[in-house]
This record gives structure tokens, sequence and C-alpha cells, in this order.
């Protein structure tokens, strides 16, 4: 289907008449001889002198290039057949921190000691890259909150971000209040029942500028579910210790985090080694999508390149023929001195031409 995705452009269509009956006539600065008899000449002459002005077949070419210019500014494009798009799903943040304590090497995953960092990238990575049809996002958060990758369809993007995710990156501190404000930013406008947090933390909250329960009542006021996990082995099955001789498990406020999934009607998960974390990200990966408004979209191809195609090779033929010297274009259409006959071959081919008659 074509269609002029600009139409309003056409109301310029008059601006070269108007601007020549406006606007005052051009200088040439030659000298003008000026006759004061003129009127005596066209009595004599039994007419009246008329303006000399361009007449239409003079006009037609610059009024084309106008036309094609006009064209061209409009947009003209051929819309293919309408294709849905893949809007079902759910607006789906992940939220993890990034403080020092989550490079604590706590976790089991395939009978090997990792950082509880290292195994939410591999576990989370697998989730988001599962997820078809939701949008989904990623924050990173310590003693500040950023959001490193905003909401896309484009989860191996969001999976590479997540993966280049460095302990410390955003503070030592962990603000959880930070992280879920920012989600509720981004989340609030996107339609009400698909807007998921999922907020993966180590500690307690201990840094930032919001309390995360206060932050929790207004996800629960923009009906964003927040679901919490905890991670991290339990004190008293790990003998190893982080600094000062400390275990962080033992900063992990499950109370806050149970209250914050509570308020927002999500859930709280407890992630004490790699098959908990998998386990977690199998439930979580059977959330229904909620069906969002259908979209469509149609395929555009752009053919503003014709008409100004167009226009520029005539503009280059006027040019052309108003200023290209006639005797020079006559040098050019002419045989060149080395193709012309000698005089000698000239001569013997009239003696063959007289032999031939007689």
């Amino acid at each position: 289907m074509f269609e002029l995705a600009w139409p309003w452009v056409f109301a310029l269509l008059p601006l070269p008449w108007l601007a020549r009956l406006l606007l005052p006539a051009a200088d040439s600065g030659e000298p003008v001889l000026k006759v004061s008899f003129l009127d005596e000449l066209e009595g004599l002459a039994g007419r009246r002198a008329r303006l000399n002005l361009p007449t239409w077949r003079q006009q037609a070419p610059f009024v084309l290039v106008w036309l094609l210019l006009l064209c061209a500014a409009a947009r003209p494009q051929w819309l293919g057949e309408p294709l849905p798009v893949a809007a079902s799903g759910r607006d789906l943040l992940v939220a993890v921190d990034v403080s020092g304590s989550m490079d604590f090497p706590d976790m089991r995953w395939d009978d090997e000691d990792v950082s509880r960092l290292t195994l939410v990238k591999q576990l989370m990575g697998d989730f988001l890259q599962a997820r078809e049809g939701d949008r989904v996002g990623l924050i990173l958060f310590g003693s500040q909150a950023y959001l490193q990758a905003p909401l896309t369809f484009d989860r191996r993007t969001v999976r590479s971000f997540l993966d280049e995710a460095q302990i410390g990156i955003a503070g030592k501190n962990t603000a959880i209040g930070d992280a879920i404000g920012l989600a509720v930013k981004r989340l609030r406008m996107r339609p009400a029942q698909s807007r998921v947090l999922i907020l993966l933390t180590d500690g307690a909250n201990n840094g930032g500028q919001i309390h995360p329960l206060t932050a929790a009542r207004l996800a629960a006021q923009e009906s964003i579910r927040i679901y919490t996990i905890g991670i991290g082995a339990d004190p008293d099955e790990t003998g190893t210790a982080g600094m000062l001789g400390l275990n962080p498990s033992l900063d992990l406020d499950e109370a806050s985090l149970r209250e914050i999934a509570e308020v927002t009607h999500g859930a709280y998960f407890r992630a004490r080694d790699g098959n908990e974390l998998n386990a977690i990200g199998q439930t979580l990966d059977r959330l229904e999508p909620v069906a969002q408004q259908p979209t469509q979209a149609r395929t555009a191809h752009a053919l503003y390149s014709w008409p100004l195609a167009l226009a520029l090779g005539l503009s280059v033929l006027l040019v052309v023929r108003d200023r290209w010297p006639d005797n020079l274009l006559q040098r050019l259409l002419r045989r060149p001195h080395f193709l012309q006959p000698h005089p000698e071959w000239r001569e013997r081919l009239k003696r063959l031409r007289l032999r031939r008659r007689r």
C-alpha cells in the first residue's frame, strides 16, 4: 500500500509564486535605458506593452522540479502487509546485588565452590534467556542503583550485561531501597498486570536514600510484584570465613526480604546453593504470562529517492542548457580531426567517382 508519511508538505506548493509576488525584483546591476516617451510609442502602436514574463513552456521544467522536491519531502513509502508483533508476556526487571559480599565463595555448582555473583550470572542468565516473549531489564545495585539494561526483547544483550557485571561496580554497600525505587520508576508506565521485579541480594540494606519497606509500599501502589531471593549458604554449614573472620551470610536480612515480598503480593525464596537457585529460577519461569494489547507492524520501504533523483537530474539538464556554450557543444558533436579522411585520399575518391560516372 502506497502512503505519504507527511502529506502536509504539499501546502508549500504556492511558496515560489508567493515569493515572486511579495519579494522585490532582483537588481541585475546592469545600466538601464529609461525612455520618457514610452506612452507615446505605445499609443502609436495601438497596444499596451506587455510585461516580459516567462512563458509556460519556460516555467514548466522549474515547476516540475519543485513538485518532485515536494514529493520527496512528503516521504513516500510502500507499506507491506501487517505482521504480528509478540506483545504477550511480562515486563520483568532483575535487580542484582553487586556489593563486596557477593564475591564470597560459599556456593556449590557442578561440584565446585563458586562465588555468589558467579552463580547468579550463570543461572539467572539462563533464566533471562528463556523468557521468550517478555521484556526483560537489568538493575545493578551496591551503594547506588543503576539501570544497566532497560526493558527490551533483546534477552541476549541483557544476559551479556549481566555477565559483564563486576563486584563493587556500584559501590561496596547494599542499597536495596534504591534498587526497588528505580524499578518502580521504570515499570510504572507498563501495563498493570505485567510488572515484575526479581531482587537478589545476600545482605541487609545499609546504603541508599530510600528505606526498602517504603519503596515496597510504593511498588504495591503501582501493582508491581516483587520476588525476593536471599542468596548465600547457611552460616553453620560452611567453614569459609570472610573478611575479619566473619561469614557474610550472617548479614542476610530475611525478615525484611520476606516483608517486601508480602507487601507487593510476591514471594520470598532462599537460595543456599546452586540447586536451590536453579529450582527458584524454574519456579519463576512457570509464571503465566499476562496477555497485553496485541500490536501489528508494517514493513515500510522508503521511495523518496526516486523523485529526489529525478529532480536532481532535471536540475542538471537545466543548468547545462543555460550555461553550456553553444559553440563548444557543437565542437564536441563534430567528428574529431583524426577521424577525418586525409586530403590525398579525398582526391583519390573523387577520381574513382569520376571514372565510374564515365
